[in-house]
């Protein structure tokens, strides 16, 4: 997940001088343009491996997280006297509770990847070492497992209809932003759900339902 690019991003960022605040320190999509992006398709990711700092913040702003056996987890910015500034802190609020950011924003301390699927910051922790113990003499199988898990969400996610995936992505991100249940609901019908009924996939939904068969969807318009 944290790419030399990246790594190379946060340490520019944190260790050239500078006479004068930044006014914009990352892109508008964030550190690693995750950190901060909305758009409209699902992001997987998937952890195998050191994921700390800005690659933490990129994972808590995607849709799913993966995470190997092997995976860690953590914000240690406060180790180095820095701050987690890429969207990550109020979004973990969110993701794991006040209590549970506290203790990772505070003492910058690292999760395992089990302890961070039981505090809800990843969804599935995947086992590599089967898989890497039957490909053992076929060069570097590390992090295959999880890999292969999260495309395999994804074709699951695929397999549905690319206009209800888009605005049923938006209406749990409206409410893990804050927006309460009423305004959330009402601004989804007005602005999404108007634009998706009747369409076409809609329509293909609800034959192939009748017709007993597998629906055929097409690209989405929304």
């Amino acid at each position: 997940m944290a790419s030399s690019k990246v790594c190379t991003e946060w340490n520019t960022t944190n260790t050239t001088p500078s006479t004068r605040p930044r006014s914009r320190p990352f892109l508008p999509s964030g550190f690693g343009a995750l950190s901060t992006r909305t758009g409209k398709k699902p992001i997987i990711a998937a952890v195998n491996g050191v994921c700390f700092g800005g690659g933490c913040e990129m994972i808590i702003n995607t849709d799913l997280v993966l995470a190997s056996s092997r995976a860690t987890f953590a914000l240690p910015e406060v180790k180095r006297g820095v701050v987690a500034l890429a969207g990550a802190l109020p979004r973990l609020v969110r993701t794991v509770g006040k209590q549970r950011a506290m203790e990772m924003a505070l003492t910058g301390r690292v999760l395992g990847a089990e302890e961070a699927r039981a505090w809800g910051l990843v969804n599935k922790v995947v086992d590599d070492s089967e898989s890497e113990s039957r490909s053992e003499g076929q060069g570097d199988q590390k992090g295959k497992g999880v890999v292969a898990e999260a495309i395999r969400w994804a074709q699951e996610i695929a397999s549905n209809s690319p206009d209800s995936v888009i605005v049923s992505r938006v209406g749990v991100r409206m409410g893990w932003e804050g927006m309460g249940v009423q305004e959330g609901t009402e601004q989804l019908r007005r602005e999404w759900w108007e634009r998706m009924e009747g369409g076409e996939n809609m329509i293909e939904g609800v034959r192939a339902f009748v017709e007993k068969r597998r629906p055929r969807w097409v690209d989405s318009k929304l």
